[in-house]
């Protein structure tokens, strides 16, 4: 059974490396790179969000769920803060995908609080 479960938090953490990859090449797929604020806020956040997930990976810490969940309520403001929120396509990108971080965050922690590890 913990197998299962730690499969679960590879499963969540993969998902995180998915999506910040996805942030990081947003602003040319997208098509928001001229736009600095939105552009430079993608990259350092996935940059974030990539390093922990790899992190998380390695050994799981709950603490790195946690940051994971402010990265994206911080992905979800961040178009308001920094004052790109009429980039229609910037502002839809930084909000899907930090619903999307949040999303997998909370389910981390969630899981790793009602389904702890089994300690040898």
């Amino acid at each position: 059974m913990a197998i299962d479960l730690m499969e679960g938090k590879k499963a969540q953490d993969w998902i995180n490396l998915i999506l910040a990859a996805c942030l990081f090449i947003s602003p040319w797929v997208i098509g928001f790179a001229a736009e600095t604020a939105a552009a430079w806020n993608a990259w350092i956040a996935a940059i974030v969000l990539g390093a922990l997930a790899l992190a998380a990976l390695s050994v799981f810490a709950e603490w790195e769920e946690w940051v994971n969940l402010v990265v994206g309520l911080w992905l979800i403001a961040s178009p308001w803060l920094l004052g790109f929120v009429a980039n229609a396509n910037a502002m839809a990108t930084h909000v899907v995908l930090g619903v999307l971080v949040v999303a997998a965050s909370a389910w981390a922690v969630w899981d790793s609080r009602h389904h702890p590890p089994a300690h040898a």
